[in-house]
């Protein structure tokens, strides 16, 4: 999967992994028809941090939920 486009099904991609690897409880909060296309190479950064982590403290989830929330369409 190329995550350098910015297309719908990638967006979908990465937010369903980062999801599932942070164990999000409320996913109906980070929605990918939801967030902003312009913002893509910040859900990637975002991505590509989760990624890399095996384990989040509950400070690590939050801050990483709100930077999900500032990629919402306005």
């Amino acid at each position: 999967m190329d995550l350098t486009k910015n297309t719908p099904e990638n967006i979908e991609y990465m937010v369903n992994h980062i999801v599932t690897k942070m164990k999000m409880v409320n996913i109906g909060a980070v929605k990918s028809d939801s967030l902003d296309e312009n913002k893509y190479e910040d859900l990637l950064d975002i991505y590509e941090l989760v990624k890399k982590k095996n384990s989040f403290s509950p400070s690590e989830m939050q801050a990483l939920a709100e930077e999900l929330g500032q990629l919402r369409k306005d």
